[in-house]
C-alpha cells in the first residue's frame, strides 16, 4: 500500500529542511515524535529542529492543504504547541502562503513559513521562506548530449 500523500509531504519537508539546515540556523533535524508538554499533555509533532549555537528546539509542522491557506486559528494552535513543549520557535510548511492573520501571528511568535509545492520530490523542488527561494533540479542526460549550465549565487555568476 502506498504511503499517504500527507506523510510523504512531511518526510520531503524534513529532508529539504535538513538539506537547507544552515539557512534555517539549524544543526540537526529529528523526525516525527511525541514530546511532553508543560500542560501535562503529549504532542505528536511532524519534526523537530535543533538550533545552532544554543540547541534550542524548533517545532516543525507540515500542512499539505491544496485548496486553502493556513488560517490564523491554525497558526495559533502551532504557537501554543511551541510554548507548551518549550520550543524557541517553529517552522510551518504548506503549498500556499498562510492567510494574513496567520502570517502576522507567525511573525510575532517566531514561526517561519516555508512554501513547498505538493508535487515536489527530493530531486526536484522549489521552496520559498524568509524572502529567499531555493530550488533543486535533477536531470538525467545521455552521453553525447551537450548542455551549458550557468550557476548564480547572490546575483553573481559563479565560474
Amino acid at each position: 500500500m502506498p504511503q499517504p500523500k500527507w506523510r510523504a509531504y512531511e518526510e520531503l519537508a524534513q529532508s529539504i529542511i535538513k538539506e537547507l539546515a544552515t539557512e534555517f540556523g539549524l544543526e540537526g533535524i529529528e523526525g516525527k515524535q511525541i514530546i511532553p508538554g508543560k500542560s501535562g499533555t503529549n504532542w505528536e509533532i511532524d519534526a523537530k529542529g535543533i538550533r545552532s549555537g544554543d540547541s534550542g528546539v524548533i517545532l516543525i509542522e507540515c500542512r499539505r492543504y491544496l485548496n486553502y491557506r493556513i488560517k490564523q486559528e491554525q497558526m495559533a494552535a502551532v504557537a501554543y504547541r511551541i510554548d507548551d513543549i518549550g520550543a524557541v520557535g517553529g517552522i510551518t510548511v504548506s503549498p500556499l502562503e498562510p492567510q494574513e492573520g496567520a502570517r502576522i501571528l507567525a511573525e510575532y511568535e517566531n514561526i517561519t513559513h516555508m512554501t513547498l509545492d505538493p508535487d515536489s520530490t527530493p530531486e526536484n523542488y522549489f521552496v520559498n521562506f524568509l524572502s529567499k527561494a531555493f530550488s533543486k533540479v535533477t536531470e538525467t542526460i545521455a552521453i553525447g548530449d551537450f548542455y551549458e549550465l550557468e550557476i548564480w549565487k547572490d546575483g553573481k555568476r559563479i565560474d
